[in-house]
């Protein structure tokens, strides 16, 4: 007997029936056997009945590969009729007997007979004549009456559950839960121990385990059903450790049961190599085993359950790893909603960067500055975030937006602050000027008042909810380290800040592998220099005002290499387009020009100026290097002198500097020239020698295609993916937001090709640009370091292409080196 042929249920049965466990007499029927039911082809009642106890009543399972499937639900006390109930009357009570006859005869009367539940709603259930007037009911509606012989009630219920499995609402259901359309049901039929008597009877479910911590606990419920007692009539359910005032708990009342309960718990534990729920039945004292089921478990209790039963031996370090979601980590790296909380949602977005947080409305970087200034946590509420607003994404607890993808601004920088974030919420009203937002309910949110974001899953809360705390515990080191032994891809992080790079150590990445020097210039000390150089006319005035930037620069890049300990450190030189460091606003343009000393219309017109039509596709990355080279000399500079300060007190630095938008082996030529004669100047200045690398940032196809003629120039390629997949698909990253679910719904992408990468299209460009960079300079270093490096699917193919590292965001740096763990470990397996 296999879980593909008569699925988990019965094979979990068969196995404690094979450890001797106390399991009732248990008949498994095949998903051949129900889908010959389904066509109506029974099989022999009276045999199936004869190989349980005559005396005992039937209930019948479903049992399928996956449980999440769903399925038909149980159907209990087969066998129940006029002349068993009155035998039940006499051994256990007319109450009793009542509550089973009655239960019965809904249960087939709604299931089985398909007749309208509401035919019971009038009738008086502690009448002493519920039985027949339930009776008289069905006879009523189903104009026969209700069947006595236990093998037509039998018949009956396998022929309803094996339609109703195989029915088209409950196909589409179970496919949209990943089930193939053709997925098969079993059924379990089973003798029934009622848990009724004189002597100490109920019924429950144990398990040894704590469903959230994943901690040594026995716990479950128990409904206490002996004879005589209160918990009869009142249904109290009991915890085991923690006693519960509405009854006494098992191991109070029945401890030699409780003890046999959590023997055998233990010994499923060992010989099925999992933590199980078991569900039973006490009869006058005895123990009976009704079913196994998995503990349900959140990430915390995952990670826990599987590291613990690799130290005791039970499952392999390989398995243990295997049996953790990679993506779940993010529920242990970030606060959570308690999984018990109740959730007033106002609208939901894109789930943009995991984790939970509360704080209060507000509307402006200088708002959430103010905020944190005040020891009050703020929710920054923006259209779409801009550079402008990283100093107030640093303040917040949470960052919501109306526009933007996966890979937007927003979505970057508050996956490499560990922020939670929602983007892409278009179904609130944004009135930014009224400093309101308004949701699809109409209920409207102010300044001030306090809202949660859950980044993991996409949703905005009313108030403050209670949360779990990151855990970071010793089970999920263990596991991690485990992880560092297996895979064969390194991880590195894109850290821009010390206490990114802090962030990313703790993480144990394996360097950096971007750090993008623009963000470092939103500092107010810095911008106004920053805006000074862009102002500047001539080549010695722009160099004047980058010598002010080049100390901040320069003690900047030394944080980040005494961090690293001698670890990698990729800076990638300046990127964005000039106009990003400008306002646009009057009141900011009235400041600038005060500033500067400036006539406002004069910076009007310059601001003006320097705008583009299509940004992002202008003058940026090498192009803005190329016609503007003093801001590469000087951030060149800065990184030298650091590398010569760092290895001072330390190991040799061997910084690697990485030159962005690349598409021309001329622009690598140009910029590598004035690279080399800056690190001569420092070498002569100083006279100390030091070590670097040059590479390029492959995002343009152009790069890719062209890798060939670009790559003896370079000592390394990395892909950045975010740009490459926008340039590919001559799509906005920002605004795919909009639409982007819609696409994958109608089955236009398969998957959102900004959370996972393109195997075919973007892929496809990356697989030639690594063949060809290699074929012109076989020690080329190859990776990635767009987002798509935190993705276990886009790590797969990394691997397949033979890259040596990806490069994330640091909060999703053990996501990414579990993922690789799994995928090397699936390799060995074959």
């Amino acid at each position: 007997m296999a879980a593909a042929t008569h699925g988990g249920r019965a094979k979990c049965l068969q196995r404690l029936v094979r450890l001797d466990l106390p399991v009732p007499k248990t008949v498994a029927l095949s998903f051949d056997e129900v889908h010959r039911i389904a066509a109506g082809e029974m099989p022999d009642m009276a045999k199936m009945i004869a190989l349980l106890d005559s005396d005992s009543l039937i209930c019948v399972r479903p049992s399928s590969e996956d449980p999440d499937w769903g399925g038909p639900g149980a159907v209990l006390n087969i066998g129940m009729n006029d002349e068993r109930h009155a035998a039940l009357t006499k051994s256990l009570g007319q109450e009793a007997a009542n509550a089973l006859y009655a239960r019965f005869i809904q249960s087939y009367s709604t299931h089985v007979a398909r007749l309208d539940p509401d035919m019971f709603d009038d009738l008086d259930m502690t009448a002493d004549d519920i039985c027949q007037q339930a009776l008289d009911a069905y006879e009523d509606e189903a104009e026969e009456p209700f069947p006595q012989d236990s093998a037509v009630q039998l018949s009956g219920v396998l022929r309803s559950m094996a339609r109703a499995w195989e029915g088209t609402s409950a196909r589409l259901l179970r496919q949209a839960k990943g089930a193939p359309a053709d997925a098969g049901l079993g059924l379990v039929v089973q003798e029934m121990v009622l848990g009724l008597g004189h002597g100490e009877s109920g019924s429950g479910v144990l398990q040894l385990v704590n469903s959230t911590t994943g901690l040594p606990q026995a716990t479950g419920r128990y409904l206490s059903q002996s004879q005589g007692r209160d918990a009869l009539q009142t249904g109290a359910a009991s915890l085991f450790i923690e006693k519960d005032p509405r009854g006494p708990s098992l191991e109070e009342e029945a401890p030699a049961a409780f003890e046999a309960l959590k023997k055998h718990a233990a010994l499923m534990r060992e010989k099925l190599r999992e933590e199980m729920q078991i569900e039973f039945t006490i009869e006058n004292g005895v123990v009976h085993i009704l079913d196994g089921v998995r503990v349900q478990r959140g990430a915390r209790g995952a990670v826990r359950i599987a590291v613990q039963l690799a130290k005791d031996g039970v499952i392999a370090k390989e398995e243990a790893l295997m049996r953790v979601e990679p993506r779940a980590l993010n529920e242990l790296l970030h606060r959570q909603i308690d999984p018990d909380a109740e959730r007033d949602i106002i609208a939901t977005g894109i789930a943009a960067s995991p984790g939970a947080a509360t704080g209060r409305i507000v509307f402006s970087a200088a708002e959430a500055q103010a905020s944190a200034a005040r020891g009050e946590a703020c929710v920054l509420v923006r259209r779409e975030t801009n550079p402008e607003d990283i100093r107030g994404m640093h303040a917040a607890s949470a960052v919501l937006t109306e526009r933007g993808g996966v890979t937007s601004h927003a979505a970057v920088i508050a996956r490499g602050l560990g922020l939670p974030c929602v983007v892409g919420a278009s179904s609130l009203r944004f009135q930014m000027r009224k400093k309101a937002v308004t949701a699809p309910d109409g209920r409207v949110f102010r300044e001030g008042d306090i809202i949660t974001i859950v980044g993991s899953e996409g949703q905005i809360l009313v108030g403050q909810p209670p949360m779990l705390e990151a855990a970071l515990d010793d089970a999920f080191q263990s596991l991690m380290n485990w992880a560092d032994d297996a895979r064969d891809i390194d991880v590195r992080a894109n850290a821009d800040t010390p206490a990114d790079a802090k962030t990313a150590r703790n993480f144990r990445a394996n360097g950096i592998g971007l750090c993008r020097t623009e963000h470092m210039f939103f500092d107010s000390a810095r911008l106004t220099v920053m805006r000074e150089m862009i102002f500047a006319d001539a080549s010695d005035d722009r160099r004047s005002a980058l010598d002010q930037l080049l100390p901040m620069q320069r003690a900047d890049f030394i944080e980040l290499f005494r961090i690293m300990e001698g670890q990698p450190v990729c800076i990638r030189l300046f990127d964005p387009p000039l106009h990003e460091f400008l306002p646009t606003d009057r009141a900011g343009l009235r400041d600038l020009a005060e500033a500067l000393s400036l006539p406002l219309s004069d910076v009007t017109r310059r601001v003006e100026a320097l705008g583009e039509y299509n940004p992002m596709l202008g003058m940026r990355g090498v192009r803005l290097g190329i016609t503007v080279p003093e801001i590469y000399d000087m951030q060149a500079r800065a990184i030298f002198e650091a590398t010569i300060e760092a290895s001072r007190d330390g190991d040799p630095v061997v910084p690697e500097i990485m030159i962005p938008l690349v598409s021309a082996k001329r622009e690598v030529e140009l910029v590598k020239t004035r690279v080399d004669a800056v690190a001569a100047a420092v070498r002569t200045e100083t006279g100390v020698d030091f070590d670097y690398r040059l590479g390029v940032m492959v995002e343009t196809p152009r790069a890719a295609l062209r890798a060939e003629e670009i790559a003896p120039h370079c000592h390394f390629f990395s892909f950045g993916t975010n740009d490459l997949t926008q340039m590919t698909y001559g799509l906005s990253r920002d605004d795919a937001g909009r639409f982007m679910s819609a696409y994958v719904q109608q089955g236009v992408y398969p998957e959102d090709p900004f959370h996972t990468l393109d195997a075919e299209g973007v892929g496809e460009l990356l697989k030639l640009g690594a063949e060809r960079g290699r074929r012109a300079q076989p020690d080329l270093t190859l990776s990635v370091c767009g987002e798509h490096g935190g993705s276990p699917e886009s790590i797969a193919f990394c691997r397949e292409v033979g890259l040596d590292y990806v490069s994330c965001s640091p909060f999703r740096v053990p996501v990414a080196r579990l993922a690789a763990a799994q995928l090397a470990i699936q390799d060995k397996i074959g």
